[in-house]
């Protein structure tokens, strides 16, 4: 203190500080019988202030969450994921699965092939075929065969191309859609805004014929914006009888009309064709993992999207959004699949199944911040419509062993051939309510009407034993299944600290019977005639930290609770054959806990250290699974399919300067493959046990100037292994993952 003509003076430093950020020391004083501190570059109350955008600082994990408002759309009190490539130390130029969702905890990856076209994820025991459990879409659209009828993913964005992934669990069933497993959202890389062009090149090579080409330019000009990229990959494969060939290419233009109105348009178009080498049994991969015999499979699928957005800034509160999204896509499979996989190539005709899917949509959003008792809320209300038209058929193809997708005969030898029509209209309506500075309640409701048909026939060719066709049956089917059902959730965040949120949720969850579950042609399966929706309703319990740069945590308890369960239970017929049976098992209980931790030891020591960084994470599930009712014998009491007991992934990443490395470890213990926990895959193998399994891999990258090298090894041990049995393509059988794999990527940016 200090006298000045006879007025009392205190002089302090105000100290500004916050978590990874450095600390700001303003020298400050206040007058006498004042309660206020002068602050230089201080602002008077009544100034009218311009609009003022603070941005996050991010975190070098790649790794962090979705805030309570982000990007129209609500995630307070949910349980939520978001993955940065940019900033993972992996190999991205093969999609690998296992690295880029390392920190997501429980999910469960097949891998279907060693070059990553398609995504396969599940978790707390969703079937991770193709993603099918989650409702998969790119910058906010569904990217699936059909959203409702045929929920797989045989696209997946490159994540070369990808900016953000964000995944959230399932109470994103209120805003996305009724799927159990949540929302992924694959967010592609925005428009540089400070170049009219951004150039970049990737090249990769690696092994087993591995090769990526990857290019993509971005720039503002003026009120536009751009983003586009083209790949090209191709690999041989690490079994014999195994190639692909892959283009994937997208564009992303926005005009901004006005500060607070903009348009845009994405385009995306993939296809591949790949050959495929078949399943094994388990005596066969016993004896040699890559060995083949199938010579003449092949799968071709071909992707084309259109996405029109509109985004309105209708005042400071309040935002609009428009998406109109369709799809035109196809996906052909021939071959020689008999139910014995064994079974030496006998060079006849080849089974042919050809789906053509013809699928538009619309979705709006309304958001708006509002004050209630001299508090702030949240309103998002949406609607949504869908439109699907899909075909598939299924008969003889050509004896040959050439691509070749056109049928034998078409007007005798397509067995199967259904159209698949159906409607889904859906709103839905969530609110924030910030009960004090530290506590919100979010409730929400969403309604939905959705009307699927089957159109079509099945029949049968009956063949005498020297192969001769002595029967050709059809029989015309019509089904109709309209219903319409109101979901509910509420979810409660509560941060007791300005680091730390304890959250929870519950939300009602359901999934609609697909066309595969409403008619299939499998020589090895059977559908139930009497098969009904999915419900039930999923809770999530559990506390994490705030993002910061030092340390990163989510740890959670989960309750699934899954009724009228749709699975595959083993069964003999009249003639001792060994079938699979796809129908309601029973209702599944699935709880667990899910925990993930992740800190930079030198940060933590020195907050200064700019050079140096050692980061340990460690991602652990621990699950129970249980049939608690079934109505078929010997189900109830048996542990869910597709579910480890134990789910671990952990690892390091060391780096200094611009130079990183990365080792993981994977690890999952056994998992049955259906509902009666069979041990032995028979002479089928698309049932029984799914053995654990240690995975390692290694990555290294290094940035200079303009240019970047990666570096991966997969598979570090050379183990081997499988992750899934496949009931039909790519199989059926047991399908080995890949052994030791070396992965070089060169990139230039201009």
């Amino acid at each position: 203190m200090m006298k000045l003509r006879g007025y009392n003076i205190i002089l302090f430093l105000l100290a500004l500080s916050s978590v990874a950020y450095a600390q700001i020391r303003v020298p400050a004083k206040t007058a006498p019988k004042s309660d206020s501190a002068a602050v230089p570059g201080s602002i008077s109350k009544d100034q009218d202030l311009k609009e003022l955008t603070i941005t996050e600082k991010a975190t070098d994990f790649g790794f962090s969450r979705l805030r309570g408002v982000e990007n129209m759309g609500i995630y307070e009190g949910k349980k939520s994921e978001v993955i940065t490539p940019d900033q993972l130390v992996a190999n991205l130029s093969t999609n690998n699965a296992r690295q880029v969702y390392s920190r997501v905890a429980g999910l469960n990856i097949w891998e279907n092939d060693g070059s990553g076209l398609q995504l396969s994820i599940g978790g707390r025991g969703l079937d991770p075929n193709r993603t099918s459990n989650f409702n998969v879409r790119q910058n906010g659209h569904d990217i699936s065969a059909d959203a409702l009828g045929y929920p797989e993913s045989y696209y997946t964005p490159p994540i070369e191309a990808v900016g953000r992934i964000q995944i959230v669990r399932g109470a994103a069933s209120l805003q996305y859609g009724t799927q159990f497993g949540g929302l992924i959202n694959f967010v592609m890389r925005k428009p540089v805004e400070n170049k009219k062009l951004e150039f970049t090149a990737r090249q990769s090579m690696g092994s087993f014929g591995f090769y990526n080409a990857f290019t993509s330019a971005s720039g503002t000009v003026g009120k536009l914006s751009y983003y586009t990229f083209f790949q090209y990959k191709k690999a041989d494969g690490w079994r014999a009888n195994s190639h692909l060939d892959n283009k994937t290419a997208y564009a992303d233009i926005d005009y901004r009309i006005s500060e607070n109105t903009s348009i845009g348009i994405d385009v995306t178009h993939m296809d591949y064709l790949s050959k495929q080498p078949g399943g094994l049994s388990d005596a066969m991969f016993a004896q040699d993992p890559r060995q083949t015999n199938r010579e003449r499979n092949w799968f071709q699928v071909g992707w084309n999207m259109l996405a029109l957005h509109f985004d309105q800034k209708i005042s400071a509160s309040s935002d609009f959004n428009v998406r109109v999204f369709g799809l035109a896509a196809h996906r052909y499979s021939l071959g020689f699949r008999p139910n014995r996989v064994a079974t030496i190539d006998d060079n006849s005709e080849r089974d042919l199944i050809k789906g053509k899917f013809t699928n538009w949509g619309a979705e709006a959003r309304y958001l708006k911040r509002y004050a209630t008792a001299k508090k702030l809320s949240v309103l998002l209300v949406g609607g949504r419509y869908y439109h699907g038209f899909n075909h598939s058929l299924q008969g003889i193809g050509s004896n040959g062993k050439d691509a070749d997708f056109n049928f034998v005969e078409p007007e005798r030898f397509i067995t199967y051939d259904y159209r698949f029509p159906n409607r889904n209209f859906s709103f839905f309506a969530e609110n924030i309510f910030y009960l004090t500075d530290r506590l919100s309640v979010t409730p929400g409701v969403r309604f939905e009407y959705i009307k699927t048909t089957a159109d079509g026939f099945y029949g049968s060719i009956s063949r005498d034993l020297a192969g001769n066709i002595i029967n050709i049956t059809r029989t015309d089917e019509y089904r109709k299944n309209g219903r319409q059902f109101v979901l509910a959730g509420v979810g409660v965040s509560y941060k007791p600290h300005s680091n730390v949120e304890i959250y929870g949720n519950i939300s009602q969850n359901y999934r609609s019977i697909t066309f595969s579950d409403m008619r299939i042609a499998n020589p090895s399966s059977v559908i139930d005639p009497n098969l009904k929706d999915e419900k039930g309703y999923s809770i999530d319990l559990g506390f994490r930290s705030q993002q910061t740069a030092f340390f990163n945590y989510d740890i959670s308890l989960f309750y699934l609770n899954y009724n009228n369960r749709i699975g595959e239970v083993q069964f003999y017929d009249e003639s001792n054959r060994v079938l699979r049976l796809r129908s309601n098992v029973g209702q599944a209980i699935i709880t667990g806990v899910e925990s993930y931790a992740e800190a930079d030891f030198f940060k933590l020591v020195n907050p200064e250290e700019k050079h140096w960084s050692a980061v340990l994470f460690g991602n652990i599930a621990f699950i129970k699974s249980e049939y608690r009712k079934s109505e078929i014998p010997g189900v109830q009491g048996n542990e869910v399919e597709f579910v480890p007991k134990v789910n671990l992934k952990t690892g390091l990443r060391v780096g200094y300067k611009k130079l990183k490395g990365s080792f993981q470890l994977t690890h999952l213990t056994n998992q049955f493959s259906e509902a009666t926990n069979a041990i032995d895959g028979g002479v089928s193998s698309v049932v029984g046990l799914i053995p654990a399994y240690k995975i390692m891999d290694l990555s290294f990258s290094y940035e200079w100037k303009r240019l970047k090298a990666e570096t991966s090894i997969n598979n570090l041990a050379n183990q081997m292994y499988f992750t899934r049995r496949a009931t039909g393509y790519p199989g059926p059988g047991i399908l080995p993952s890949d052994g030791r794999g070396y992965y070089l990527t060169l990139q230039v940016k201009i």
